[in-house]
């Protein structure tokens, strides 16, 4: 399972006020949780009380990530691909700009974000649950899911890790976690969604557990 880390450049380009969240007066975090897993429009166009306070498409955003996945996957236009947690698609997105004619598919769960999705990805989009993916066995070439695993319960997460491996040939995976008693409590305080808190060896365990081998990579709360 090698270690593939293309997110931490993002992750680190948003400065987090961490107490400030935990005890924001006019939203209290648990109703904060209550609301974003709803994953309707407060999740993603609400206030920043609850979640992103908007999420916009912004131009080049997500080129770097998309590059270094064309590369590291040797990705061509006859290449097909799969985004499970895909959002409104940006990211799709992306990689057709840069290989115009591969072959993408998004999956989330937010019948908000598929409906709201960039409108030129979104007949390749649809509404569904990563632990029962609608597709046939070794369907695409990669399939990979960024900041989403770690949204699940355990016998989601478990099922999950089997469907990404058995609906591709080649797998990426992004979850948060983290290496210090500080990093965890920053995580506890920012989160919203979060349902697995794992250390870099609990992940290590569900991957080898659920006969993960794919690439992975983690961003930390510092």
């Amino acid at each position: 399972m090698p270690y593939f880390d293309i997110m931490s450049p993002l992750h680190k380009s948003t400065k987090r006020d961490y107490l400030a969240r935990v005890n924001n007066p006019r939203m209290p975090k648990f109703r904060a949780a209550e609301i974003a897993k709803r994953w309707g429009f407060e999740y993603w166009d609400g206030s920043r009380d609850i979640n992103y306070g908007g999420y916009y498409y912004k131009p080049g955003y997500w080129k770097p990530v998309a590059e270094k996945l064309i590369e590291r996957y040797s990705l061509s236009e006859h290449s097909s691909i799969l985004d499970i947690g895909c959002g409104k698609g940006f990211l799709l997105y992306e990689i057709m700009r840069l290989l115009p004619g591969i072959g993408i598919q998004g999956l989330d769960i937010s019948g908000y974000a598929v409906e709201n999705s960039k409108e030129e990805v979104s007949d390749c989009l649809v509404i569904g649950s990563s632990d029962d993916l609608p597709f046939k066995d070794k369907s695409f070439d990669l399939a990979f899911s960024i900041n989403t695993f770690h949204n699940l319960t355990n016998r989601g997460l478990q099922q999950s890790l089997c469907e990404i491996s058995r609906v591709s040939r080649s797998q990426y995976i992004c979850v948060e976690s983290y290496r210090n008693e500080e990093e965890k409590m920053n995580l506890l305080y920012w989160q919203v969604t979060c349902e697995q808190f794992n250390s870099e060896d609990d992940w290590q365990w569900w991957f080898e557990s659920s006969n993960y081998s794919g690439d992975f990579s983690f961003i930390f709360f510092e």
